[in-house]
């Protein structure tokens, strides 16, 4: 239990000093660059936040930027290969993954940390928890911008249930098994992914 606790302080001291940094150099100059092309693209917020589910259970907004033209399916049904509803700058922002920068905000607030199961939309947790097993083993940990699964390929839109239930194995393996090396090791591996992505 002490090795958790000290586990869990310095990843939690961690997040803070890493998302206080993007916060305060990053994100500005992204937000106005990329709100004056998403404003450009088509109407509507910069931003994007959708009601996911964290730690515990517990649900909280989640914030993007903005990649798709205003819909009534956006917090209903994910993004699909080709979606008509993605504008072209939000093309180039999920391929580039540059439109999850907002979250360092809710690393900052507590609601995420860098690394962890990507959080999912309340529908998706409401819907296969009650289809795969051990489901919300998951949420035992704060969800993050980057995870296990996502750094061993499953990234991205989930299609099929088998690409969720791969999602879902790795992320309890990464329940289990935690700890701040691994942590460092999925940082390091998505800045690689990421550079030649």
């Amino acid at each position: 239990m002490l090795k958790i606790n000290w586990y869990r302080r310095l990843k939690r001291m961690l997040d803070i000093i890493f998302s206080l940094c993007v916060m305060l150099t990053v994100f500005p100059i992204a937000y106005i660059l990329f709100g004056v092309l998403i404003k450009c693209s088509s109407r509507g917020p910069v931003l994007f936040k959708q009601r996911r589910t964290g730690l515990c259970g517990r649900e909280f907004d989640c914030y993007k930027f903005r990649s798709m033209r205003l819909n009534r399916e956006a917090n209903e049904v994910s993004a699909r290969t080709n979606d008509p509803r993605i504008t072209r700058i939000g093309r180039f922002l999920r391929f580039s993954n540059l439109d999850e920068i907002p979250q360092f905000w809710n690393v900052l607030k507590g609601d995420m940390s860098v690394v962890g199961p990507r959080p999912h939309m309340l529908k998706h947790t409401e819907y296969y928890s009650k289809i795969i097993d051990n489901y919300m083993e998951r949420h035992c940990v704060q969800p993050g911008i980057t995870g296990w699964a996502q750094v061993q390929g499953f990234h991205g839109a989930t299609q099929t249930l088998e690409q969720m239930e791969g999602r879902v194995r790795l992320d309890r393996w990464y329940v289990q098994n935690r700890s701040l090396g691994l942590d460092v090791k999925i940082f390091f591996k998505t800045i690689h992914i990421l550079c030649i992505h």
